[in-house]
């Protein structure tokens, strides 16, 4: 499975208080760019992101916002990755980002399924998971 992110993490909301932000209105807001990294079996190893620029090949870049649903990126991910498309397919998100060190961890933040039935963390938004602009995405299709 993929390597638990050692070392400091990063302060995630209180739970049971709801998103931190409020709603983006996406027609006046600038998208941001997230490099969506995925791997079929498992996450991408802390040691795959070590050296900038020799990030792993599979990377999709994605424009959206803060405010994005795991479904939203699980519907954007079976358009790039036939593996996600398969009907009992299981789709596991993590954030990646360097630690007070610079080393870059892998921090899994929720898990969808790809026939979107609603369950698991579909509702989960990037913003109240603890997502920064530059973090990237890794995505492991199982």
């Amino acid at each position: 499975m993929a390597e638990a992110a050692q070392g400091p993490w990063r302060a995630l909301p209180p739970p049971g208080r709801g998103p931190r932000f409020g709603p983006i209105d996406r027609e006046k807001t600038c998208p941001l760019l997230l490099r969506v990294f995925t791997k079929t079996g498992s996450h991408h190893t802390n040691a795959d992101f070590a050296v900038r620029g020799k990030e792993p090949k599979d990377e999709v870049q994605i424009y959206t916002w803060k405010d994005a649903t795991l479904r939203e990126l699980t519907d954007l991910v079976k358009e790039v990755a036939p593996a996600a498309r398969r009907r009992n397919a299981r789709l596991s998100f993590a954030f990646v980002y360097p630690d007070k060190h610079g080393h870059f961890v892998v921090r899994e933040v929720g898990k969808t399924l790809s026939n979107g039935n609603g369950k698991l963390d579909d509702a989960k938004v990037l913003a109240e998971l603890g997502f920064q602009i530059g973090d990237y995405l890794d995505v492991a299709i199982m």
